[in-house]
């Protein structure tokens, strides 16, 4: 069974082309009507569409499954799935804080070293990048949802990794402002003209003064902050009266629909000891679960929250959440070791032979296709008050 959320209003409704082709490349409806599409392209593209808008409303219910993907393990066979298998303090950049530290034969950040337990090195870079891929295509396209209007004005990006979410930001927004901070310097250097990077850590004191941005961001970030509450107040000072604060995370533990994982399922049991390795480092992994009503005492209003499922797999009949899942499992694959080395090691002294020798086990079970798995990602907004009456100032 999975959490539950209120009801609320589904997102705008945005056609799959511009999933596909991103934010620079996309095609606007305007777009479509100008170019004489043929009777077929047309069908396809109203089809793609349709099913777009299906796979928002379904990941928010209950996602159907397609039971001919029910076999005793998973290598899909729909057209466009084919290559699916098991073996697929603040500072400037400067060159101090683009040295990296190494660890068990992975790349780590080296300033503040030690604040985040996953490395930071390219092949970790690429699984960020299809984590964003997977997002885009189960939200419809959007990249927020908190109410914004057409001018953002400044826009924080916390934990913003290779930067990808900030870079659509600015280009969806030439207006605004965006500022994207992260422990690593792995951004890019050619970005619009109206994003930067910054190599900072949110959980220090911030330079920006109160009242400065109009909107704060953070997305995957659940596994690194150790204190949500004193985030929460210190983003809320540096909120300007009626700024929204959004956070988009995922809670790392499978769930089903109809109950087939059981307990004891070597993918059940792998996130059940990364949590128990990261409370021994200081991190509550299971925070996603608190963040509304933390929100909520910190002074934020108008506080809600929405629940899309992400499957774990391509079991979902919905092409485009079979998509989804085939990226969300890929990123999970790919992660087993940068997720597990860090915590294991460090959190439970396990030796990273003990972490390679269990992984064997853990990824077969990923190809488990009659399971039909799910990990709920929580969608968090909450506005400052107008009033000027808000709650006290964060403490540094």
């Amino acid at each position: 069974m999975s959490p539950s959320s209120s009801p609320v209003p589904p997102p705008s409704r945005i056609p799959i082309e511009s999933l596909l082709s991103g934010p620079s490349g996309s095609t606007s409806p305007k777009d479509l009507q100008e170019t004489e599409l043929s009777a077929e392209e047309r069908a396809l593209a109203q089809a793609h569409d349709a099913a777009a808008q299906a796979a928002v409303e379904q990941a928010q219910a209950e996602i159907e499954i397609d039971n001919g993907s029910d076999t005793t393990s998973d290598s899909a066979s729909d057209a466009g799935y084919e290559t699916d298998s098991m073996y697929s303090a603040s500072t400037s950049i400067s060159s101090s804080v683009r040295d990296f530290a190494f660890e068990n034969g992975r790349r780590y950040h080296k300033f503040r070293e030690g604040s985040y337990n996953f490395p930071n090195d390219p092949s970790e870079q690429d699984r960020e990048d299809m984590k964003h891929a997977m997002m885009v295509n189960l939200l419809g396209g959007q990249l927020h949802f908190a109410p914004l209007g057409e001018h953002p004005g400044n826009v924080l990006d916390m934990g913003t990794g290779t930067g990808i979410w900030a870079i659509e930001m600015g280009d969806r927004y030439p207006s605004a402002n965006i500022l994207g901070v992260d422990l690593s310097p792995i951004q890019p250097n050619w970005v619009p003209p109206n994003v930067r990077f910054m190599v900072d850590d949110v959980e220090s004191p911030w330079l920006k003064p109160p009242n400065y941005y109009d909107y704060i961001h953070s997305r995957h970030t659940v596994m690194a902050i150790r204190d949500w509450p004193l985030l929460m107040k210190r983003a809320l000072e540096h909120l300007k009266p009626g700024g929204w604060m959004e956070m988009q995370e995922i809670h790392h533990h499978p769930y089903c629909h109809d109950g087939s994982m059981p307990p004891d399922h070597p993918v059940a049991q792998y996130w059940v000891l990364i949590h128990d390795a990261l409370a021994n480092l200081g991190v509550n992994f299971n925070a996603t679960l608190l963040l509304e009503n933390m929100m909520r005492e910190a002074g934020f209003v108008n506080v809600s929250t929405r629940i899309f499922h992400v499957p774990i797999g391509t079991w979902p009949k919905n092409k485009v959440l079979k998509l989804v899942g085939l990226y969300w499992r890929t990123v999970l694959m790919d992660g087993l070791q940068p997720i597990a080395l860090g915590p294991l090691t460090r959190g439970l002294k396990w030796s990273k032979e003990q972490v390679e020798v269990w992984l064997i086990e853990v990824r077969k079970a990923y190809m488990d296709a009659w399971v039909h798995s799910h990990m709920p990602l929580h969608i968090i907004c909450g506005q400052k008050p107008d009033d000027g009456d808000g709650p006290p100032q964060a403490t540094n």
